[in-house]
């Protein structure tokens, strides 16, 4: 069927940026331009049912597939291979007999060329109809044009989605922060930066979960609501279970129902799941973020760092690729400087670290804390104990001068209220944090599994409440019971997705690596 003559305005791209008055206007004469192109096709055409119904194949070729096959053609190369391509096209030039396109899909980029000689007169015509974002499918031979590009050379072509907006600005691009999380879809349509991260976050998650297979743990999934946030100081997302008419939480660790399963004999078990803390947002927080914790019996906090090294390693190895580098490079760049992420990992301790960071030995047992404190301008509320004290100069004058790979080992009692109290030291807890470009990865204990012990650690927490609020380690009661009927010796550690691959990537911020983070509504 012939089309009717097409008015202006020419096919370009919009932006979804765009705030002036005029800029304004022409978005409404290019939203309406699209929509009557929409109506002079009709909607079962522009917005086609399936592949094999628009031109009878039911999956198309990859670009990727294309360029392994006929990647060798030379110049001007015409071969009898027909191929079936679809994707959104992104790049359109009329020269009047012949038109060029690039579609892309989920390998690339690859071009297809458009002859009046070749494509029956109707087909031929429909290309008016055609907009950048609009997704086609193309059927014809592969071959190359004059100057080398693969391509494929249209016999017969169909709209599969009309786009009813425009893709942003080729030169400008999406280029505001803001928008681009808030509107990752033209963000990842636009910019190969996110696809990455995208991809990188499926490669850390399928790595981790063979590595983890591949040493007998099983994977397990844990409530999101709960009655008691537990396995984590910080404070809860709440809500209301109509149905059973109760409040509820979201939970804010996957802690505490993986050791319920160790006492119901998973002695090897995993999840991989979201995380939610109704707290602040910067650089290295979020409130939705996602987790990897697994608890291994028999184990200590000696295995955790083993198993940490083996999924750092693997994990790197397996994002190299998709960041552009050599898949068995363990150094990676982070920050503009080199992280050599080669193990064994340094151990250090939290008294150590801090005694060398301050200039002067410090232990728990002195009593002047805060006064060293307030000398090295470390800010502390005057309910802490010395256990509290000696983290806050620990993150506040070491983390963040760490670079290389580092366990920081033994955590003192009072901020560790999860952990089996150390071996030589009382005072102290078998627990590190693996910490790399400044940034903590990985936290891991020796479980406690002493219900007698956890009992007093659950109420030193609540005596400590009245100091620092919610995020402060709720009273289980239901988690006490299970661990009265007997918990193994275990390993235990978590490790921080998001975090993990901000080290990976070299990515600005986490919320880069999130796909859709939250945001307040957009106004208007």
């Amino acid at each position: 069927m012939a089309m009717p003559d097409r008015p202006e305005p020419p096919r370009q791209a919009g932006t979804e940026a765009d705030t002036t008055e005029g800029s304004r206007g022409r978005e409404a004469e290019v939203l309406a331009g699209r929509r009557q192109s929409m109506e002079r096709l009709g909607r079962e055409r522009a917005f086609a049912l399936t592949l094999e119904t628009a031109l009878g194949v039911t999956q198309p070729t990859g670009s990727g597939e294309v360029r392994a096959e006929f990647g060798g053609l030379g110049v001007d190369a015409q071969t009898s291979e027909r191929r079936t391509v679809a994707g959104r096209v992104v790049l359109f030039r009329d020269m009047g007999k012949l038109k060029f396109g690039t579609l892309r899909d989920r390998d690339g980029d690859l071009q297809v060329v458009f002859s009046k000689a070749v494509l029956p007169p109707q087909d031929f015509a429909l290309l008016d109809e055609l907009d950048l974002g609009d997704i086609v499918g193309v059927t014809g031979r592969v071959g190359t044009t004059r100057k080398g590009e693969l391509s494929v050379f249209a016999e017969r072509w169909a709209m599969l989605t009309k786009a009813l907006r425009p893709l942003p600005e080729k030169w400008h691009g999406l280029q505001d922060p803001d928008l681009q999380q808030r509107r990752r879809y033209l963000h990842l349509l636009t910019e190969e930066t996110p696809r990455r991260y995208f991809l990188a976050r499926a490669a850390v998650l399928k790595t981790m979960r063979r590595v983890l297979d591949e040493r007998g743990f099983i994977e397990f999934e844990g409530p999101m609501l709960q009655t008691v946030a537990g396995g984590a100081n910080a404070r809860p997302f709440t809500t209301h279970h109509h149905a059973l008419d109760i409040p509820m939480k979201l939970r804010i660790s996957l802690e505490l129902y993986l050791k319920r399963m160790l006492v119901g004999g998973v002695e090897r078990v995993f999840e991989l799941g979201r995380n939610f803390r109704n707290e602040g947002i910067d650089r290295d927080h979020n409130p939705e973020f996602t987790m990897l914790e697994a608890y291994q019996a028999y184990g200590d906090y000696f295995t955790m760092m083993e198993l940490s090294e083996a999924l750092v390693v693997e994990c790197t190895r397996a994002v190299n690729p998709i960041m552009g580098r050599d898949p068995k490079d363990l150094v990676i760049p982070v920050g503009g400087r080199s992280l050599d992420l080669t193990p064994p990992f340094a151990r250090i301790s939290i008294l150590g670290a801090v005694s060398e960071a301050t200039g002067e030995e410090v232990t728990l047992e002195r009593s002047d804390l805060r006064e060293l404190a307030s000398r090295h301008d470390v800010a502390v509320d005057d309910g802490w104990g010395p256990g509290k004290i000696v983290q806050e100069l620990f993150e506040k004058l070491v983390e963040e001068t760490i670079e290389r790979p580092t366990f920081a080992c033994d955590f003192p009692r009072e901020v560790s209220p999860l952990a089996r109290p150390h071996r030589e030291n009382p005072g102290l807890t078998e627990h590190f944090d693996l910490i790399a470009g400044g940034v903590e990865l990985v936290t891991a204990f020796s479980e406690l599994t002493d219900p007698i012990e956890q009992r007093a650690k659950f109420e030193l927490q609540q005596e400590m409440k009245e100091i620092l609020g919610d995020e402060v380690h709720p009273f289980d009661e239901d988690f006490l019971r299970a661990l009265e009927h007997g918990m193994p010796p275990a390993g235990g550690l978590g490790i921080g997705i998001d975090r993990l691959l901000l080290v990976l990537t070299d990515a600005p911020s986490l919320r880069d690596l999130i796909m859709f983070p939250t945001h307040r509504p957009e106004q208007g």
